[in-house]
C-alpha cells in the first residue's frame, strides 16, 4: 500500500470520526465557529497554484490552525472541541473549493488530507489539555511560546506529510522534497505560522473582531507572493521562447529543447537538487542550443554531440555570451557555456545537460532499440566524456517512469 492510500485513508477516517462525533454532540461556540469557517472558506476561495504541483492557501492555513489552538474568545473559554475544529475546517475547506471545482482547478486529496491531519494534529495536542487547565497559570510570554511550538512541531509534520504525498505521487527520490518543504518554512511559512499564533492570542483577549485585522498582513503577502509567481511565469515564458529561435531557424529539431529540459529535471531531482538549482538547470536545458545560431551552417538534426571537442566548446561558449546578453541569470549562462567541458570541471547541471543532449540526441531517431544503444554509449563513454552518476541517474529515471523520450505534444 503506497503513501498516498495510508494518508488518504487515515484522513478519511479522521473527518468521518470528527463529523459523526460532531453531527451527535452538535456544535458549540456556533458564532465562533461561523467565523473562523468564513476565514477558512475565503483562504480557500483566494488559493491559488504555486510552482510545481503546490496549492497556496496560507490564508485558509492560518484559519484552520488558529482556531485549532483557540482557547476562549474575548476572555472566555472557548466550547468546542478537537471533533469539531476538524468538522469546521473539513466543511469551510470544501465550500472554498466549490469555485475552483467549477473552474475545472479541482482541489487535489492530497490538499485536504493534509488540511485535516494537520489540524485534528493541532487540535488533539492543544485541546484536551487547555479544558483540564494545564495552561492556567502560564503567563503571557510562555503560552505564546506554547502556541508557536506547537505550530512549528504542525508545520513540520505537515513538510513530512507533503513530502510523503509528492514522493508517492511522482516517485521523486523524498529526502530532496522533504527538504524543499522544510526550506519553503522559512518563507510563507513561517508567516503562516505567526499570523496562526497571533490571531488565537488576539481573539481571546479582544474577540472575532481581531480576525479582519490580524489577516490583513497576510491576504497583503499573499497578493505579493502572486505577483511574483505571475513575474516567474513571465520570465519562464521568455526563456522558453528564445529556446524556440534554434527550432524555428531550422537548426535544431521541433520539441528538441523541451525534452531536454524535461529530462534534465527529472534526473536534477533524482539526483537531489534543490529548488532553485533545478531552476538554473531548466532554463539552462531549454538553452543549451542557442550558440548554433552563429553557425553558417547547421549541423545535421542540431546533433552536437557527433561534433569534435572543439567545434562543441565553441558552440557552447557563444551559447553562453548569447545568454548573458539576454539578462537571464549568469548561472545559467555558465551551465550553458560550459556543457562541452570535460565532466569532471563542469558543474553539476552542466554534466546532466550534457547527457541528457546526447541521449536525446542518440535515441531520437534510431528506432526502437534506439534508446537501449543510446543509454549503453554514453556508458561507454564515461570514462571521459558523461559522468557516470548522471548517466546511471538517467538510467533509473528512464526505467522508473517506463520511458525512452520525454513525450513531444
Amino acid at each position: 500500500m503506497t503513501a498516498r492510500r495510508v494518508i488518504h485513508g487515515a484522513a478519511a477516517l479522521v473527518a468521518a470520526v470528527a463529523l459523526g462525533a460532531t453531527l451527535w454532540t452538535g456544535v458549540d461556540g456556533r458564532g465562533t465557529a461561523l467565523a473562523f469557517g468564513v476565514l477558512i472558506a475565503v483562504g480557500e476561495l483566494t488559493r491559488w497554484k504555486g510552482g510545481g504541483t503546490r496549492r497556496a492557501a496560507p490564508l485558509g492555513t492560518a484559519g484552520s490552525l488558529s482556531y485549532a489552538l483557540l482557547g476562549a474568545d474575548a476572555g472566555h473559554p472557548a466550547q468546542h472541541d478537537a471533533a469539531q475544529i476538524v468538522t469546521v475546517v473539513l466543511v469551510a475547506s470544501l465550500l472554498g473549493g466549490v469555485p475552483h471545482i467549477w473552474r475545472g482547478r479541482t482541489p487535489t486529496l492530497d490538499h485536504l488530507a493534509r488540511r485535516v491531519l494537520t489540524v485534528g494534529f493541532a487540535a488533539v495536542c492543544f485541546q484536551p489539555l487547555y479544558s483540564r487547565g494545564a495552561f492556567d497559570h502560564w503567563d503571557g510570554s510562555a503560552y505564546a511560546l506554547l502556541l508557536l511550538a506547537l505550530l512549528a512541531l504542525t508545520a513540520l509534520c505537515d513538510a513530512v506529510l507533503a513530502a510523503a504525498l509528492a514522493h508517492s505521487r511522482t516517485r521523486w527520490p523524498f529526502g530532496p522534497l522533504l527538504r524543499e518543504e522544510l526550506r519553503g518554512l522559512l518563507g510563507i511559512g513561517s508567516a503562516v505560522c505567526a499570523t496562526g499564533a497571533v490571531m488565537a492570542l488576539a481573539v481571546a483577549v479582544a474577540g472575532l473582531w481581531a480576525l479582519p485585522v490580524f489577516c490583513l498582513p497576510l491576504l497583503l503577502t499573499q497578493l505579493s507572493l502572486r505577483r511574483y509567481a505571475a513575474v516567474r511565469a513571465t520570465y519562464r515564458q521568455t526563456i522558453t521562447s528564445l529556446a524556440r529561435a534554434t527550432e524555428i531557424a531550422g537548426y535544431t529539431p521541433a520539441g528538441h529543447a523541451r525534452r531536454v529540459a524535461a529530462l534534465s529535471l527529472a534526473v536534477g531531482r533524482d539526483l537531489g537538487l534543490t529548488g532553485s538549482e533545478l531552476t538554473v538547470l531548466e532554463h539552462a536545458a531549454l538553452m543549451h542550443d542557442i550558440g548554433q545560431l552563429s553557425l553558417v551552417d547547421p549541423v545535421h538534426a542540431g546533433a552536437t554531440a557527433g561534433l569534435s571537442g572543439e567545434e562543441q566548446r565553441r558552440i557552447a561558449l557563444l551559447g553562453g555570451a548569447v545568454v548573458r546578453q539576454t539578462g537571464v541569470a549568469a548561472a545559467v549562462a555558465v551551465v550553458v557555456e560550459r556543457q562541452a567541458d570535460p565532466y569532471r570541471e563542469q558543474p553539476v547541471a552542466a554534466r546532466i545537460v550534457r547527457a541528457v543532449n546526447a541521449y536525446e540526441e542518440k535515441a531520437r531517431d534510431a528506432g526502437p532499440e534506439g534508446p537501449l544503444r543510446a543509454l549503453e554509449e554514453l556508458r561507454l563513454a564515461t570514462a571521459g566524456d558523461y559522468a557516470p552518476e548522471v548517466v546511471e541517474s538517467l538510467a533509473r529515471v528512464l526505467c522508473r517512469d517506463c520511458l525512452t523520450l520525454p513525450l513531444a505534444g
